[in-house]
C-alpha cells in the first residue's frame, strides 16, 4: 500500500496507489457454504492491479458472496484469500497459516473499499462528514485534510452543492454517489461495486453509472464489479467473468464474452438480461 495509509498531512496529496499490473487479489480453492448450499465451489481466480473486472451470472451464483468475503463480512469455509500479497483471513506464524488477528484483518481490509446496493450512509451525519469520518478515524488524517479530500471527491461525483445536507434530503442516486465518494476517500487499492444501481429508480441509474465510468476511465483504481447492467460492464471492463453455480464458467474480454462466448449457458444468460 502507498504511504497514504501512514497518518500524515501529506496523505492528502497522495493519489490512488501506483499500479504495476501485479496480482492484487487471489482466491485459492475458496469454498463457502450456507447449510447444505454450496455458494462458492473450490473457487480460484485473480485480479491484477489497475484492472476492471466484472462478475456476471444468474442470481445465487456466488458473485456478491465474493465481495462480502473480501470485506470480511463473512469468512470462507475452505481456501485462502490474498489482497496485495497478504492473506486476508490468515496469518503466517512459524511457517504455518493460522486464523488472522482482528488487527491483521483490519490492516489488510484498509486496502479495500466497497459501494453497497443500499448506500449505507450514516443518517445522522451530513454529506461532508459521511465522507470524512473514516479518513479521520481510520487513516488519521486531520479534519482539514479529510475535508479537502472530500470536497474534491464531491466535485468528482457532481455533488459539491449538497455537502451540508443529510442523506434523507438527497435522492437515491445522489446518496449512491455520496457512497462512492466515501469509499474513494479511503484511497483503497480496489473498489468493490455490488449491484450499485439495483435499488435506484430507473431514471437515476444513468447518472450513477456515468460517475463510475468517469472514475474507471480517469483513475488507476482496481475495480471488482457485480452488475446486471451489461452495457456498463462492456464499457468499463478489462475482463468479464461469467459465474454459474459458484464457479467461473468462462472469462475473457468484454468483446469475447458478449459477442462470442464459449458456453451455451453464457449465451442463454446474456439473452435473458438484454
Amino acid at each position: 500500500m502507498s504511504a497514504d495509509n501512514t497518518p500524515s498531512e501529506s496523505s492528502k496529496e497522495t493519489a490512488n496507489p501506483a499500479v504495476d499490473g501485479s496480482e492484487l487479489i487471489r482466491f485459492t480453492n475458496v469454498t463457502k457454504r450456507f447449510g447444505e448450499n454450496v455458494v462458492l465451489d473450490n473457487l480460484c481466480f485473480s485480479v491484477s492491479s489497475g484492472k476492471h473486472v466484472t462478475l456476471i451470472g444468474p442470481s445465487g451464483s456466488g458473485k456478491t458472496t465474493i465481495l462480502r468475503l473480501l470485506m470480511t463480512l463473512m469468512t470462507p469455509d475452505e481456501g485462502t484469500i490474498q489482497v496485495g500479497g497478504q492473506y486476508l483471513n490468515h496469518e503466517e506464524r512459524d511457517g504455518k497459516l493460522v486464523t488472522a488477528s482482528e488487527k491483521h484483518v483490519r490492516e489488510v481490509r484498509k486496502n479495500i473499499g466497497m459501494v453497497f446496493q443500499q448506500f449505507n450512509l450514516f443518517p445522522n451525519m451530513k454529506v461532508l462528514r459521511n465522507i470524512t469520518e473514516a479518513p479521520v478515524h481510520v487513516l488519521g488524517l486531520s479534519k482539514d485534510a479529510a475535508e479537502e479530500r472530500a470536497r474534491e471527491l464531491l466535485e468528482l461525483v457532481g455533488l459539491t452543492e449538497h455537502l451540508d445536507k443529510y442523506p434523507t434530503q438527497l435522492s437515491g442516486g445522489q446518496q449512491q454517489r455520496v457512497a462512492i465518494a466515501r469509499a474513494l476517500a479511503m484511497r483503497p487499492q480496489v473498489l468493490l461495486l455490488d449491484e450499485v444501481t439495483s435499488a435506484l429508480d430507473p431514471e437515476l441509474v444513468a447518472g450513477v453509472l456515468d460517475v463510475l465510468r468517469d472514475i474507471a476511465h480517469s483513475t488507476d483504481i482496481t475495480m471488482l464489479c457485480v452488475t446486471h447492467e451489461m452495457n456498463f460492464a462492456r464499457d468499463i471492463s478489462d475482463e468479464v467473468l461469467m459465474f454459474d453455480a459458484g464457479r467461473v464458467l468462462e472469462s475473457g474480454s468484454p468483446d469475447k464474452i458478449f459477442n462470442n462466448p464459449d458456453h451455451d449457458r453464457t449465451r442463454d444468460f446474456l439473452s435473458a438480461v438484454h
